[in-house]
């Protein structure tokens, strides 16, 4: 029974059940204590502890596990423990099935319009009006009743009802592919992360899923944690528990006052082990996962409501719900949470567009059916003077229903719901072919914002550099040595000083293993920097492993670990006299400072007075500094039995040390990456490097890329000048400082991760220049969260970054390789592209369709273009076309052009151009035909043909060449900026090329053997030529668009502006607000398959709460948080603990200003 109830218990965790069973599997924990135990906080969790279990190890001992070994890793146990504690797995949300998305799909306006068309019409068709009074209702169904036709009035409203079905489910498919592909994307970044646990003593990377209770885990600064768990040990430990509880001060973890750890908090500073105790949906983050899940379709709504309001309201409203703020879920939530970045700029654009064609769509529909409609009874019963007969109704219905089934038709045409479509399938194409560019897109939208980059703030380390440090000069005993010196030419006091200082005060995780194949380079593991001091060891003929196991880690009497604003880090150990001593290692220009005397060559101590300091820095730091290498100092002090000091006031025990050596550690530059960044520089973008370093270690590795050239007017700054002169007297930043700084600055040094975010805020907030600057910034650590969210696009390092930085991020290069980056620019620039080319070949479509519909319905009382043809070329143009163009391959061409910007257009002049140029050719084609094409071909006018009469060879012609001229329009479309060759690189798409040649085989087909269905008469081969020649004669016609000078063209204008919102004020702002709410509204009611696609690419993001934040919009709405961000800054510079926070604050001012509520 035991058993049964245990494997149940994986899915639905039911304590009761639990409760009869013995002690589950002979582990001396059920899962409900556990689950109790990790409900407390603080004191009583400490208290419960100690009553139960008399402390942690005694917890393990319960859990049959070793606090120092871990677990044995041994397979049966740890399924043991999954079956009955559960796996380490939130099931997501069910996604929805093919039939909900068909089912969706069938929702849309103008489908459903079609549909009751078609249906009134079928039902008409059966309905015969008795012979005799048919003449009575005049020439209406004259000519029907031959060889049976009217049997076959029923085609065309099955047809139409056909092409529905074909269009629903063409949308459904791919809406259910695009789900797929983002589920899988999720899975990856799923198993992308691992965490470090201990099992048989040896320290493993295991996925996050493979964790179980009982695992010993090791958390260490930048972890996102991924289970409950009680701390065992930790060395100056501090989470931020904001996800979970609201509260964004850090909170500190000790195993003696507040041991417990949750599930989704992050780790910002220090480092430890820890037990873990609960996993999956009993985890603290599971369990409001399942509380959220639970009440399912009904919490939905609500849930919706409570993302609307401002992050940092919803946690403080509703504690539990907050968790939506833990990271656990919010990768099953992505789908259903608000994106982290608001609609994209292509998107923004796209929506207005939409909006604007869609409203002309529906006038135009609307009086295509007003003037039909009059026309027929002005000539019906005005001019023939007949009157309404009962018994004639049916037949007039008739002829309302075709009207109005035409004015659908114009409006089916006119609505572009093949955009949203191309956006996806672009953005999906180039997100699947980015990870093998090393790029795992984490949002859809970022891969299209990162074309339009113009400015990219990278980090040095291991982004620009190989990360791989070597110690290459040092100074030690008064001598500088620019290799590694002979471990002979040291006194062994200094000698064993060092090794002391490397092997113990430095991550115990760090070390240095030997290579995994014959003549590789031995492999670094944990903090680079640290390997590389390791590595020194080594080079000295030393080894650090003894001397780690001489002084195990819960030996270590305190740490200081490592953060930002330290940037060094101090280990205290107890000597066997009784006294302390400390070991400090950091930034080589901080430490100094803390440094009262030196060894001397001897070993001895010697004064070390500030000139000497001037002295060491002028000789000996700048130097090594100016070759690129990044300089440490290692220093130490002795406090003696007696005179134990306040291990919390920092600053004193830090303080009065004794030099023991310096080192520069050398990481070279990777090979590509100047060549990358002269891409880009060619590309209009410019490139800054934002660093911790010393400034003359920066400018020498920038000058190394090429990011500073000989002769050019830049700027290098340290962070505390480019503070003082972006600030004013009372410490605010001003954006007019900001702004003379930004533009000359290529490299800023010795930066905190507050100027980091400064410097991203306020290049994308400036005015000044012809445009917006679009930032893409990349991050490692912990500290690089904020700016990563307040870029554009956020790059996070998939090897060396933090779970938080990811976290933070837009995209993750998996390789850290700045050459990355520039590729993504390159697909980046490749889908906005591939809409144009979309949009270009789309709006000629269009233009074309509708104005013939119009002007035919108008003359002939008839579309030449039927409403089952019109849905066919609806087919071609939107659902094949945007597969077709959507997936262009990138060229390095797109890199010689300078970026489109924030408040470029869509359809630029030369697309305008080249719009209005095919539409005048078609039409005069389609006129021509129309009209006098009987004469011509010499065969029977299809004009004025009464109801229900055969297709005619006339009107086939027409359908057949309108065809022709838009797939050779297609491949004319695949040029935008005016380019001859049409052809160019036409065979490295293979899809472009199928769907064309299918395109024109399903035509064939349609034509020769579509009847009565396609209103189509088979064609001879003659009249197939000349339709083929008419096509070939829209290639020559765009060589001859191509050679007029867009420059002479004054009056085209441009189209499909992004919302320019910055020159409003806030009034105006408001009404824009409604106005593209209301249009939105309208939307709804209107029309569309085109806004289910946007929606779906951005889940539940209203309009209105995208407009307010969104990128391009943030002029106006700055203003009034400009407040809020001064109000952050003065707590940043009174609290630098804090600083982090208060730019992670999701209220801070990048966030919805003033924290409204958001409709």
């Amino acid at each position: 029974m035991g058993d049964m109830a245990n494997s149940s218990i994986e899915f639905h965790p039911k304590p009761q059940q639990q409760r009869d069973a013995p002690h589950a599997g002979g582990f001396g924990c059920t899962l409900a204590e556990l689950r109790a135990l990790m409900e407390l906080r603080g004191a009583e969790a400490l208290q419960k502890i100690e009553e139960a279990y008399g402390d942690v190890s005694g917890l393990c001992r319960r859990l049959r596990t070793s606090p120092t070994e871990g677990l044995a890793d041994n397979t049966n146990d740890l399924e043991k423990r999954r079956q009955i504690y559960g796996q380490n797995f939130i099931p997501p949300k069910q996604p929805k099935t093919f039939l909900q998305l068909v089912w969706e799909a069938l929702q849309d306006v103008t489908l459903i319009i079609l549909e009751v068309a078609a249906i009134v019409s079928l039902g008409l068709s059966f309905y015969a009006p008795p012979g005799e009074e048919s003449e009575a209702c005049g020439n209406v169904s004259g000519g029907t009743e031959d060889e049976g036709e009217a049997e076959a009035g029923w085609i065309e409203g099955a047809a139409i009802l056909l092409s529905v079905i074909c269009v629903v489910l063409v949308t459904a498919f791919n809406d259910w592919s695009k789900e797929k592909q983002f589920r899988g994307l999720q899975s990856r970044i799923e198993q992308e992360q691992k965490f470090t646990v201990i099992r048989n003593g040896q320290l493993l990377q295991v996925p996050v899923a493979a964790l179980v209770v009982g695992d010993i885990a090791q958390v260490k600064y930048g972890d996102l944690l991924p289970a409950d768990g009680v701390l065992i040990q930790a060395n100056d430990l501090k989470i931020d528990e904001s996800s979970l509880t609201g509260e964004s001060d850090h909170v500190r973890k000790s195993a003696d006052k507040d041991p417990m750890l949750l599930s989704g908090t992050h780790v910002m500073e220090g480092s430890g082990r820890m037990v873990v105790t609960a996993v999956g949906v009993n985890s603290q983050t599971g369990i409001i996962f399942t509380l959220l899940g639970a009440g399912g379709e009904e919490e939905e709504k609500k849930d919706k409501k409570a993302k609307k309001q401002d992050g940092a309201v919803a946690m403080e409203m509703q504690p539990l719900k907050s968790a939506e703020g833990g990271e656990m879920e919010e990768r099953e939530k992505k789908k259903a949470n608000a994106p982290k970045k608001e609609k994209s700029v292509l998107q923004g654009k796209l929506t207005k567009l939409a909006v604007q064609i869609g409203k002309a769509g529906l006038v135009m529909s609307a009086i295509t059916v007003i003037i039909l409609v009059l026309y027929f009874v002005i000539e019906t019963f005005v001019l023939e003077g007949r009157t309404w007969l009962a018994e004639c109704t049916p037949v007039y219905v008739q002829y309302f229903v075709k009207f109005f089934i035409i004015g659908v038709t114009v409006l089916v045409v006119a609505v572009p719901e093949g955009l949203p479509l191309a956006v996806t399938i672009s953005l999906a194409y180039s997100v699947k072919k980015m990870m093998k560019d090393n790029n795992l897109v984490r949002h859809l939208d970022a891969c299209e914002t990162m074309g339009n980059a113009t400015a990219i703030c990278s980090d040095k380390t291991g982004t620009l550099t190989t990360n791989r440090m070597t110690v290459v000069q040092s100074y030690l005993g008064d001598t500088h040595y620019k290799e590694i010196p002979a471990p002979s030419a040291l006194t062994p006091k200094i000698l064993d000083l060092l090794v002391h200082a490397i092997s113990i005060n430095s991550a115990y995780t760090t070390k240095i293993l030997p290579p995994e194949k014959e003549g590789a380079l031995p492999r670094q593991v944990g903090n680079k920097t640290e390997c590389a001091l390791l590595g020194f060891v080594l080079d000295l003929k030393r080894d650090f492993q003894p001397v780690r196991e001489q002084i195990p880690e819960d030996k270590l009497y305190k740490v200081y670990t490592f953060n930002s604003v330290r940037k060094s880090m101090s280990t205290v150990i107890r000597m066997p006299d009784g006294g302390f001593r400390l070991f400090s290692k950091g930034a080589s220009e901080i430490l100094l400072k803390k440094c009262t005397n030196i060894l001397n060559s001897n070993g001895e101590l010697r004064g070390f007075r500030p000139r000497d300091r001037d002295d060491m820095v002028r000789k000996i730091i700048e130097p090594m500094a100016c070759d690129g290498l990044r300089t440490i100092c290692i220093a130490y002090r002795d406090f003696s039995a007696g005179q134990e000091p306040d291990w919390d006031n920092e600053n004193e025990v830090v303080g009065d040390l004794t030099c023991i050596a310096v080192v520069g550690i050398e990481d070279p530059v990777r090979p590509e990456v100047p060549e990358a960044i002269r891409k880009c520089q060619r590309a209009g973008i410019t490139v800054r490097m934002v660093t911790g370093d010393n400034i003359n270690t920066a400018r020498a590795i920038a000058a190394k890329c090429g990011i500073i050239q000989p002769g050019e007017d830049f700027l290098c700054l340290e962070g505390k000048e480019f503070n003082r002169r972006i600030r004013n007297e009372k410490g605010e930043i001003e954006q007019e400082r900001l702004d003379k700084v930004w533009p000359k600055l290529r490299v800023l040094a010795r930066s905190s991760p507050t100027d980091k975010h400064t410097l991203v805020k306020g290049i994308i907030d400036s005015t000044t220049g012809e445009q917006r600057q679009v930032v893409a910034v990349t991050g490692d650590g912990t500290n690089d969260g904020p700016a990563l969210k307040k870029a554009d696009v956020g790059f996070a390092m998939g090897i060396a970054g933090t779970d938080v930085a990811k976290e933070a991020s837009d995209i993750i290069l998996t390789d850290d390789n700045f050459t990355s980056i520039v590729k993504a620019v390159m697909w980046g620039r490749n889908v906005y592209d591939s809409i144009s080319k979309f949009l270009q070949f789309q709006l000629t479509v269009n233009v074309v369709a509708v104005i013939v519909a119009f002007t035919g319905a108008c003359i002939t009382q008839d579309s030449p273009l039927k409403a089952v043809q019109m849905l066919w070329v609806n087919l071609i143009m939107d659902t094949f076309a945007s597969l077709a163009l959507a997936t262009e391959p990138p060229t390095e061409s797109l890199l010689l052009r300078k970026p489109y910007g924030r408040d470029k257009p869509l359809i630029s002049r030369t697309m305008m151009k080249n719009i209005l140029g095919h539409a005048v050719y078609q039409l005069a084609i389609i006129f021509t035909l129309l009209f006098v094409g009987e004469l011509f071909f010499d065969i029977d006018s299809g004009r004025n043909a009464p109801l229900h009469s055969p297709p005619s060879e006339h009107y086939t012609i027409i359908f057949n060449t309108f065809v022709m001229m838009q797939l050779f329009n297609e491949i004319n479309a695949r040029k935008i900026h005016g380019e001859r060759n049409v052809f160019d690189g036409i065979f490295s798409n293979p899809i472009f090329c199928t769907i064309v040649l299918g395109t024109f085989g399903i035509q064939i087909v349609i034509v020769q053997f579509g009847g009565k269905p396609f209103s189509c008469s088979p064609l001879s081969t003659e009249q197939w030529l000349w339709c083929l020649f008419v096509g070939v004669g829209e290639l020559v016609w765009g060589q001859v668009i191509a050679t007029i000078p867009t420059s002479q063209l004054k009056c085209l204008k441009e189209a499909g502006h992004g919302p320019g919102k910055d020159e409003m004020t806030d009034e105006e702002l408001a009404e824009g607000e409604e106005e593209i709410d209301h249009a939105e509204r309208e939307l709804r009611r209107g029309q569309i398959l085109w806004f289910r696609g946007l929606n779906r690419i951005q889940t539940q993001m209203e309009v209105v709460s995208t407009f307010k934040r969104s990128g391009s919009v943030q002029g106006a709405v700055r203003r009034r948080s400009s407040v809020l961000s001064q109000l952050h800054d003065v707590t940043n510079l009174s609290t630098p603990t804090h600083a982090i926070l208060s730019a992670a604050n999701p209220t801070s001012a990048a966030g919805n200003p003033g924290g409204e509520s958001v409709p």
